[in-house]
């Protein structure tokens, strides 16, 4: 996201609250508050699940696993989408970027689709289906205007992911509504690997420039970040074949060899990148282990699928908690900052909610291997939990004030 880049603001005066006027501000601030009590919803049953108590009070229709992963992929990840795009097509497109009407009417269907899901054992399913399912298509409007408006056909990928991320919804809801079955763990897959295209396009786009931008403000004497057109374009279309690889159609080898080539290629284009030259900018560094973590999901879960190095679960959440939680808090911090008019310079808690989510990615996949899975469970749980309530309480005076006024020089 060109975060750098200042908000174009709305010739109007609003009359909406801060945090309604901009895409980034709301949606932000709602994925870090809503990420926070997602997990500790999931930590405590889980805990109550060690315990011998399988806590059975939980107003969810579905299996609460499948409640924690749709929650925090078509709930946390998808509001963080939704800020990203609405932020970032304007700047793409030289548009005026979407006002409060639509931030607020976005705002209205994504909490009820959040309430809709969380009392879904009390109401009709598909009522709870049409609720949930409304968000993205209703988010793209916004993008579809804008990329049409000025032919951005290098952007409509996005609109392609969109959908089949919208897909991996439905299948979930397909399932709950007992028109199909065994389809919600496929819903998930799909949802994840898509995120993870659109890392692999996204953070081919900004984690080049941002670090080649920083590195010439400081006087960098080094080799400087290098793209190359083929490989980025294989690392493309290879992430983007995982994706429709996870319907059921595909062989799981089929899927991890797709998975084998997408964490190569990708793991090579962030070679070129010069990660190593950030290592004392934190805001930079986080988006180079954000890619390096997507790469490396990509080779462990295709490790998984061949060769059966772990379990299917573990494996998906480093691409999970680990590439696309680092790279949409990184984005967040980084985007809020920028937006705001404030430095791209982060905090010491900031730093530490990047290594507690970093710790807990890492942890939930390889820590089974080590250690017995409750623990491994509640510690990854708690690290994520622990990391956004930072977020939440540094960026909430950021995303709920308006910006600092200019200092006269």
């Amino acid at each position: 996201m060109a975060a750098t880049l200042q908000s174009r603001r709305p010739k109007f005066k609003s009359h909406f609250p801060t945090v309604l006027t901009a895409g980034f501000r709301f949606f932000f601030l709602a994925a870090g508050l809503f990420s926070v009590a997602a997990m500790a919803v999931w930590t405590l049953w889980l805990a109550a699940l060690a315990a011998g108590d399988t806590l059975d009070v939980l107003p969810v229709r579905m299996m609460p696993y499948l409640w924690h992963a749709h929650e925090m992929m078509f709930g946390y990840t998808a509001a963080v989408i939704a800020g990203f795009f609405v932020t970032a097509v304007p700047n793409w497109t030289a548009t005026e970027e979407a006002g409060p009407r639509f931030v607020t009417i976005c705002s209205v269907i994504w909490l009820s689709g959040r309430m809709a899901i969380w009392f879904s054992a009390w109401l009709d399913p598909f009522l709870v289906a049409a609720v949930d399912l409304a968000f993205i298509p209703v988010l793209s409007t916004a993008i579809l205007g804008r990329l049409t408006q000025k032919s951005q056909l290098r952007n409509a990928i996005f609109l392609l992911l969109l959908c089949t991320l919208f897909a991996g919804n439905l299948l979930m809801h397909l399932d709950w509504v007992g028109w199909s079955t065994d389809l919600a763990e496929t819903g998930v897959r799909l949802g994840i690997f898509t995120s993870a295209a659109m890392i692999a396009i996204i953070g081919g786009r900004v984690i080049p420039a941002f670090t080649r931008n920083a590195l010439n403000r400081e006087g960098y004497s080094g080799a400087l970040p290098q793209s190359c057109g083929w490989l980025d374009r294989i690392g493309i279309l290879s992430a983007v074949l995982t994706a429709l690889a996870t319907l059921p159609f595909v062989p799981p080898w089929g899927l991890g060899a797709l998975c084998l080539v997408a964490g190569a290629v990708n793991l090579a284009r962030l070679t070129g990148w010069q990660g190593m030259a950030t290592r004392k900018n934190p805001i930079l560094w986080i988006l180079h282990v954000a890619y390096l973590l997507l790469s490396a999901g990509y080779l462990v879960y295709g490790s998984t699928m061949v060769f059966g190095l772990l379990s299917e679960t573990a494996s998906l959440h480093l691409l999970a908690a680990g590439a696309i939680g680092c790279m949409t808090l990184a984005m967040m911090t980084r985007a809020s900052l920028g937006h705001s008019g404030r430095p791209l310079v982060v905090s010491g808690p900031i730093v530490l909610a990047y290594l507690m989510v970093i710790g807990a990615a890492v942890f939930r996949t390889f820590g089974t291997m080590f250690f017995d899975y409750f623990p491994v469970m509640l510690i990854s749980g708690t690290l994520w939990l622990l990391a956004f309530a930072v977020f939440a309480w540094v960026f909430y005076p950021i995303l709920t004030r308006p910006r600092p006024a200019r200092q006269s020089s």
